[in-house]
């Protein structure tokens, strides 16, 4: 299975379409190193060997890659912030950053890899569109993808499907769910953890994978029963 995973990734990064970002072959003046594109193929073929070895069988799709998460690391919903938790979900899949400075964290990433951590097997991590669409002039923004460019592209979801088998997909948000219907994919919706979905999401996936609610603490109870606390009504 080494070679289609290599060939998905080679015919992936030949994708180019106007106002969008392809992670596997453009260079971000700003914040990428000299390799920035080399090492966003390797991290994603990799991640598909491996998600290959260990008969990863469900895939998380969301819409598209974002400029603060997937433009830099090369990786669907994963950020630079969770590399190090992507490569031990992997069992220490040798990821690398691809940009320069501070690492980037990104709301969207941070819901899902709190997510990822509770329910502790690997999942494999998509985009609808798997590119970064952006608005013209103005590169460090997110668009939804058009229709144009997703049939562009969609061969890469039917491919991805096809190289690994799974029996479970999860579609974030309505977009992802919506164009994943229109490619004839059956696929599970949850809410979207960003715009105000976050306690949606979590919700939904707890009872998809029967996990345990996860009550945040009542601080302002906590306080009240320390000595000298405030008291509540």
């Amino acid at each position: 299975m080494t070679q289609p995973a290599t060939d998905l990734v080679d015919a992936l990064s030949a994708i180019q379409l106007e106002h969008v970002f392809n992670p596997y072959a453009d260079h971000c003046p700003h914040f990428d190193r000299s390799d920035a594109a080399a090492r966003r193929r390797q991290n994603l073929e990799l991640s598909l060997k491996t998600a290959v070895e260990l008969e990863v069988r469900t895939i998380w799709i969301a819409r598209d890659l974002g400029y603060r998460g997937g433009r830099r690391t090369g990786l669907a919903l994963t950020d630079e912030m969770h590399l190090d938790a992507y490569s031990t979900l992997f069992r220490g899949l040798p990821v690398e950053r691809a940009t320069k400075g501070p690492p980037v964290g990104e709301r969207t990433a941070n819901t899902i890899w709190r997510m990822l951590a509770r329910i502790g097997e690997p999942v494999f991590l998509w985009n609808v569109f798997p590119l970064h669409p952006h608005e013209p002039d103005d590169p460090m923004t997110n668009r939804c993808h058009t229709a144009k460019e997703r049939s562009a592209s969609s061969w890469v979801l039917h491919a991805l499907i096809d190289l690994l088998g799974p029996e479970k997909m999860v579609a974030i948000g309505g977009d992802a769910h919506r164009a994943v219907e229109s490619m004839g994919i059956d696929s599970i919706h949850v809410r979207h953890p960003s715009y105000g979905g976050q306690n949606v999401f979590i919700r939904q996936i707890e009872e998809a994978y029967d996990l345990e609610e996860d009550v945040a603490p009542d601080l302002f109870r906590q306080l009240a029963a320390w000595p000298g606390g405030h008291r509540t009504p």
